[in-house]
């Protein structure tokens, strides 16, 4: 059965209600291997309608997507880069890109899960890959040279910190140095946790481009 524009919105905002109602408020990820089916009947067409709000921004049903995936995705990210820190960062990376990645997705091709742990894949790879890239001088670098660029990279992380604007800098601080999970920020911030991801997949990206700029981020091999 096929879901009308008007009764896709109101079923994927009930559909992510009540997932947000039966996760209780919980933070962070877990790591799951099952998929959990949205809670009615045409679960396919009910997904297929968030893809296709997804794509143009919804926020309701980026969060069915959210609430549907998150976990599967952090599970399975984590155990390609084997670190539970890196992987919250690339999950949350991931659902940040999702509006602009789904231009590419065809609902009818592939299913909408294969199609997201795969995006989920190529993220964590291309991690791994920047991690590689790091100049041997960087790594053996001792003594007076190791701490003259500790200093350098400080500064320079510094005055890129600084030229974010407040939110995204707000974000950063709450996520990195306060540790707090992507939804508590949410709470403590007043906004959806998809606007959370967004704001710190721009402050990461808006850093890695300072950072560039200044000589100071990894460059990918030739």
């Amino acid at each position: 059965m096929l879901i009308s524009q008007g009764t896709g919105q109101v079923a994927v905002r009930r559909a992510a209600d009540r997932l947000e109602a039966t996760a209780g408020g919980r933070s962070g990820y877990r790591r799951r291997r099952q998929l959990v089916h949205p809670p009615d009947a045409d679960a396919e067409a009910l997904v297929a309608a968030a893809t296709e709000r997804a794509r143009d921004g919804d926020d309701d049903a980026l969060r069915l997507l959210y609430l549907l995936y998150a976990d599967n995705v952090f599970g399975y990210v984590v155990a390609i880069v084997r670190d539970e820190h890196d992987a919250e960062d690339i999950t949350s990376e991931v659902f940040a890109r999702l509006p602009r990645a789904l231009s590419h997705y065809k609902v009818s091709a592939t299913p909408f899960a294969a199609w997201l742990l795969r995006v989920a894949r190529n993220a964590a790879l291309d991690h791994l890959r920047a991690q590689r890239s790091v100049p041997l001088a960087e790594v053996h670098a001792t003594g007076e040279t190791a701490e003259l660029q500790a200093r350098e990279r400080l500064a320079g992380l510094r005055t890129a910190f600084e030229a974010l604007p407040d939110d995204q800098r707000q974000v950063m601080l709450l996520r990195l140095v306060a540790g707090l999970t992507p939804t508590e920020v949410a709470e403590q911030l007043g906004r959806s946790v998809d606007a959370i991801h967004a704001l710190q997949h721009r402050a990461r990206r808006r850093l890695r481009e300072e950072l560039t700029q200044a000589g100071w981020a990894p460059r990918a091999a030739a």
